[in-house]
């Protein structure tokens, strides 16, 4: 689905991205973990067009995206959350996921004068999909409360919920679990499985937590020093001399509950 190839992305003398080169295989839940300081984040942005590369190219399929601006690559369907979720806080939760769709009637002036009866139409099949995807989710219950007044964990929910408000093909995820219970995190990680089994997207994850990696995701690919230092399974990652060392020598052990 995703292929880098020899990506760079330098801030003055600090190359924060230095010459990492992996694929995302099509439908598949792929984790990308490393120390504080690899490259996850900025690997992410860079891919997903929020910043452009100083070299190297990117490819989605056999189509080559380098340095596309994410609206374009939202259209064919690569999306990504953050760490710290961006929700509109004074509007509900349905109407978080209301706004995601491109395109609405009701955002052209004159269709607001003289095409009302359309935006209505649009406005009852909108609605009924947020609610249908908050049911996935199992959050229906928070359809009309504020999003800036639920918890983080389910934050992070409505921010998945936003991809399947549209076609999504790809979802890169940074860090969903960051700051989550473990009651939420294993709801997220039911809502990941069931997309990825039932829906067909594909998921690139930047997480710490190592069973939540151990439950969904395979390959694991481990990024230093801006690159791909391994690639494996779980078992094989966490045995892996090189990926310890890059951990400062405290192992992957210690990361289990990071």
């Amino acid at each position: 689905m995703i292929r880098v190839d020899n990506l760079h992305r330098h801030f003055g003398g600090f190359h924060a991205v230095d010459g990492a080169t992996l694929e995302i295989a099509k439908g598949s839940i792929t984790a990308l973990v490393g120390p504080n300081g690899a490259g996850k984040t900025t690997l992410f942005n860079v891919i997903a067009g929020v910043l452009p590369p100083t070299s190297g190219r990117v490819f989605m399929e056999d189509e080559e995206i380098t340095g596309l601006p994410p609206h374009v690559l939202f259209s064919k369907g690569l999306l990504r959350t953050f760490q710290i979720a961006h929700e509109f806080s004074s509007m509900t939760c349905r109407e978080n996921l209301m706004m995601v769709p491109p395109g609405q009637s009701g955002e052209v002036l004159w269709n607001t004068w003289f095409g009302r009866k359309r935006i209505a139409e649009e406005e009852r099949a909108l609605r009924a999909r947020a609610d249908e995807v908050l049911e996935f989710l199992t959050v229906e219950h928070l359809a009309d409360h504020p999003a800036g007044a639920i918890s983080g964990g389910q934050k992070k929910l409505l921010e998945l919920g936003r991809t399947m408000m549209v076609n999504a093909r790809i979802v890169f995820l940074d860090e969903v679990g960051a700051g989550v219970n473990r009651t939420l995190l294993n709801t997220i990680a039911d809502a990941i499985q069931r997309l990825n089994t039932e829906r067909g997207y594909t998921f690139c994850v930047i997480e710490h937590d190592m069973d939540f990696i151990a439950r969904l995701c395979d390959p694991v690919i481990v990024m230093a020093e801006g690159k791909k230092l391994a690639q494996g399974t779980i078992d094989e990652i966490k045995a892996n001399e090189q990926v310890i060392e890059a951990y400062l020598g405290t192992g992957l052990k210690n990361k289990e509950t990071a």
